[in-house]
């Protein structure tokens, strides 16, 4: 059926964030379809981006068609389908049954969970199992996870969780310090039945309380001696936002924001004259992967794809001037879908600010008098958000030298077990008798490159030793070496320190004044990839945290390293995602190529990271290496600050910031 939907008009450009009235609209068509029921809940709602070249044709007044795609869950059954509808008509386009045997299941829902203490105080299984422990059945909170896949019947048959115990003792208490060890349940989603519990060793709960201002972890009163730190712009930020749309400095680009991946940066250019040079289509952070390194059997099942499995951005956090950004900020709400399918607004969900970053360049000559310092300046556009025990920070910057950065924060409480020990070699003991396993946290970032438009191609770029030869008779020599990534095949590369290994992505077409093509390059953290064993069932799910980089050739609907369904995702076959798009084995030479980044931390808990772990660090960088004809940031001002800047020498020359 065919309805007319006003309510688009809003929207002026085809990447515009999606409005709550579209939202709506999209619910209205379902339910006028008759894929809406009371047992209905919607898992992920997200813009269907249009294809790459209708946006690139695109022009102000042109007319725009907005599609929305919709992952539902029928409670009664668990059966996903994945629906497209486009909102401008009125219509569905497609539905999608999705293959629990072949495919997996629809992400987790927020009212999975809802009642699953209640289900498990039902078990007599389980609560024997803690009565044996002489833990009161009533204090355990139950914290259900996503279960995996390892290849048993139960795994593709049901929609399930695993559930892990912690007692929580009074209100104010963190659950986190008191695991009850060495118990699982498993539980049916569809029917809420207790149909498997795995009781494979008892250890004493810990006691330890672990609020982060409970003894004997705070000294008191917070500490007096530091004094206020004021960030002020007097005369206002620098950047303009005209909708969606956010410039500053040489820097243009648009954001959006998907329950999925977060935030997004669209058509990430650089402004020279009249004209916008194109670096970036579309970056994002496209799925993570959280692996544990504890084999017990209560715990060797842990693998998170928070993203995918859970639909993280659901729960971002809403941002408080002077806590989680400093200075002259601009909010701007992130619109998700709940469950029923109605649109959410989440308060103050990105902040965009401006920071200053210390010394840009500088130099005092012997010579000519030259004295001359600027500072560095960086564009900030973030989100957080809470995913059970961890929470993560994304944060996206751009300096004025042309620099692009991503940073991951990693902070919260790090997941607990009992500790089995001294001398165990998968944990580490925080607290007595408390245990925090081994884990990674690995990111893919997909980066839609498009060098001054494209068409790009790929170098992967080494530095080399040169041996002694009539050439280098002193030894002294060395010199890089590129190698072009021809196909996807050979796009599957892993990052080496020692030779200094980062990728190049140049066009094929432009060059700078000197000839050479232009060019941005990605220099990797170079941190360990999947620890898992290669015949693991994570390793075959997770099969982009194999490598660092991964390079494939554009093409619409290829958004996802781990593809579209991941919950409960099968271990045969082909892994879906990278796996199955690198193995067209597509040329990369002079095409529009995709960058497939995995980056993250592998955390060996300390314990300095209890009870509330300090901030980690993820990330990577680009840079420009030949993308600009000189130094861009030459025209940096000079600090107009009265603590920096002193009189004229009386040669012309003004000592700044010196």
């Amino acid at each position: 059926m065919t309805i007319d939907i006003p309510r688009t008009t809003g929207v002026t450009h085809p990447l515009d964030v999606l409005t709550a009235e579209e939202i709506s609209a999209t619910r209205e068509i379902l339910a006028d379809a008759g894929l809406v029921t009371s047992d209905t809940r919607f898992a992920h709602v997200t813009l269907l981006e249009a294809p790459k070249a209708e946006v690139l044709a695109f022009r102000a007044g042109d007319a725009i068609t907005r599609r929305v795609q919709v992952t539902l869950v029928d409670l009664p059954t668990g059966r996903g389908t994945i629906v497209v509808v486009d909102v401008t008509a009125g219509a569905v386009v497609s539905t999608v049954d999705i293959d629990a045997g072949t495919q997996g299941q629809a992400a987790i829902l927020d009212e999975d969970f809802i009642d699953i203490e209640e289900w498990l105080l039902a078990s007599a299984e389980w609560t024997a199992a803690l009565e044996r422990r002489g833990v009161d059945p009533r204090t355990v909170r139950a914290v259900p996870l996503s279960p995996g896949n390892f290849g048993r019947p139960a795994e593709a048959e049901r929609r399930m969780c695993r559930v892990l115990g912690f007692v929580q003792n009074d209100e104010k208490d963190l659950p986190w310090g008191h695991p009850v060890d060495g118990l699982v349940a498993h539980v049916d989603l569809v029917t809420h039945e207790v149909f498997e519990v795995i009781d494979s060793a008892e250890y004493p709960v810990p006691a330890e309380r672990s609020e982060w201002d409970a003894a004997p972890h705070s000294d008191g009163a917070p500490r007096a001696d530091m004094k206020p730190i004021e960030i002020t712009q007097p005369e206002g930020a620098s950047f303009t936002v005209d909708g969606n749309l956010i410039r500053w400095a040489d820097w243009e680009f648009r954001y959006s924001f998907d329950p999925r991946e977060g935030l997004i940066l669209h058509q990430l250019g650089v402004v020279q004259g009249e004209t916008v040079r194109p670096v970036i289509y579309r970056a994002s952070v496209a799925d993570m992967v959280v692996p544990y390194g504890d084999p017990q059997p209560a715990r060797r099942w842990i693998n998170y794809f928070d993203q995918a499995e859970y639909i993280f951005g659901r729960y971002t956090n809403s941002l408080e001037l002077g806590c989680d950004c400093l200075g002259e900020i601009t909010y701007f709400d992130a619109m998700v879908a709940d469950e029923q399918g109605a649109p959410r607004a989440i308060k103050n969900a990105i902040c965009l600010h401006e920071e200053d970053y210390g010394v840009l360049w500088k130099h005092t000559d012997l010579f000519n008098g030259m004295a001359e310092t600027r500072r560095q300046r960086r564009l900030v556009i973030s989100f957080f958000v809470t995913i059970g025990n961890y929470d993560y920070g994304f944060y996206w910057y751009l300096y004025l030298d042309g620099t692009i950065q991503l940073e991951a924060k990693a902070t919260g409480i790090v997941f607990t077990s009992a500790y089995p020990g001294e001398g165990y070699p998968y944990a580490t003991e925080m607290a007595p008798g408390l245990g925090a396993p081994v884990h990674q946290h690995l990111f893919s970032a997909r980066l839609d490159m498009a060098i001054d438009g494209g068409p790009n191609a790929v170098d992967e770029v080494d530095v080399v030793r040169v041996p002694v030869s009539d050439e280098n008779p002193w030894g002294n020599a060395f010199a890089q070496k590129k190698t072009r990534l021809a196909s996807e095949s050979s796009a599957q590369r892993i990052a080496d320190n020692l030779v200094d290994r980062h990728w190049l992505v140049s066009s094929t077409e432009s060059t700078n004044r000197l000839g050479q093509p232009t060019g941005y390059a990605l220099y990797p953290e170079g941190k360990p990839l999947l620890l898992a064993d290669p015949s693991s069932a994570i390793a075959h799910r997770a099969a982009y945290a194999t490598k660092h980089l991964w390079v494939t050739q554009y093409a619409d609907g290829e958004r996802w390293p781990v593809g579209e369904v991941v919950n409960q995702s099968p271990v045969t076959g082909t892994p879906d995602g990278l796996p199955t798009y690198a193995a067209a084995d597509r040329p990369l030479d002079g095409e529009d190529v995709v960058l497939w980044h995995t980056f993250g931390l592998t955390h060996f808990p300390r314990v300095e990271d209890w009870p509330v772990m300090p901030v980690d660090y993820a990330g990577f960088t680009l840079k420009p290496v030949g993308f600009f004809d000189r130094n861009p940031a030459l025209n940096a001002p000079a600090s107009t600050s009265s603590h920096c800047a002193t009189p004229s020498d009386g040669h012309g020359h003004e000592d700044h910031c010196h």
